[in-house]
């Protein structure tokens, strides 16, 4: 049997007197598509920083694919396949899509710094940049500097950045907010088809976007998860309905 894609037991992390964070436990199947939902404040972007190590955690466990990641840094979970996004877009503005695209890749690749290798002679790295930038629609930015871009595209561009060192589990962090309804419909399509045969777990306030791409859902509030379940199991749940006042959850 295979080990969860990711792992949480116990989970938690204080901000001083304050928990964030309270005894979380969750498994998140390899290859499925999981959403994380609960109100504002609920800790759902700090669970991503605990996951991705961006913040120690102050008690608990994560495994990522039944290996142990607590202590690790970002650069070494992502070495080991665990790849994310961030609320805010992070990009270089300055460097063109494929330049920003290629940076994404070169470590996967096996390149270290070096002051002497011409980047423009790794050729493995030029392919797959390329491979990337045509998955997510933006070939024909290829020289356009990231800063530029209208909002859409430089939110496809970090997702394109996210999944350039082929990480298998990759984590999204309310990738279609501040979308318009027709954006958002391409974004739930790029994303589908860039994470097809990989573990993506996503933080989304978008219902008709969680309902729509999610194979399981979860429900943080206050800090833990009230359920866990399919679509179906988490629409019609009155904890969940609760959470929300009503509102969301029973619309979609």
């Amino acid at each position: 049997m295979s080990h969860p894609a990711i792992r949480l037991a116990g989970l938690k992390k204080n901000f001083g007197a304050s928990e964030i964070i309270r005894g979380v436990d969750l498994d998140i199947r390899p290859g499925e598509r999981h959403a994380i939902i609960g109100p504002n404040g609920a800790g759902k972007s700090t669970l991503f920083n605990l996951i991705s190590a961006r913040i120690p955690l102050s008690g608990g466990a994560i495994e990522l694919k039944g290996e142990s990641v607590v202590g690790l840094k970002p650069f070494q979970i992502n070495r080991k396949g665990l790849s994310r996004s961030f609320q805010i877009t992070n990009i270089f503005h300055n460097l063109s899509v494929f330049e920003n695209l290629r940076c994404a890749v070169l470590w996967s690749l096996g390149y270290r710094y070096s002051f002497w290798r011409r980047l423009e002679g790794l050729r493995d790295a030029r392919l797959r940049a390329e491979a990337v930038m045509e998955d997510i629609g933006l070939a024909r930015r290829r020289d356009t500097p990231a800063g530029i871009l209208t909002y859409a595209e430089q939110r496809a561009l970090e997702i394109g950045i996210t999944i350039a060192s082929g990480a298998d589990v990759v984590l999204l962090d309310e990738p279609t907010a501040g979308m318009s309804r027709d954006e958002t419909e391409a974004a739930v399509a790029l994303i589908r088809r860039v994470t097809e045969g990989k573990t993506l777990v996503m933080v989304e306030h978008d219902m008709g976007v969680v309902f729509g791409l999610a194979d399981r859902i979860s429900v943080l509030v206050y800090g833990q998860i009230i359920a866990t379940g399919a679509p179906a199991e988490i629409r019609c749940n009155a904890a969940v309905r609760e959470a929300y006042l009503g509102t969301s959850v029973n619309h979609v």
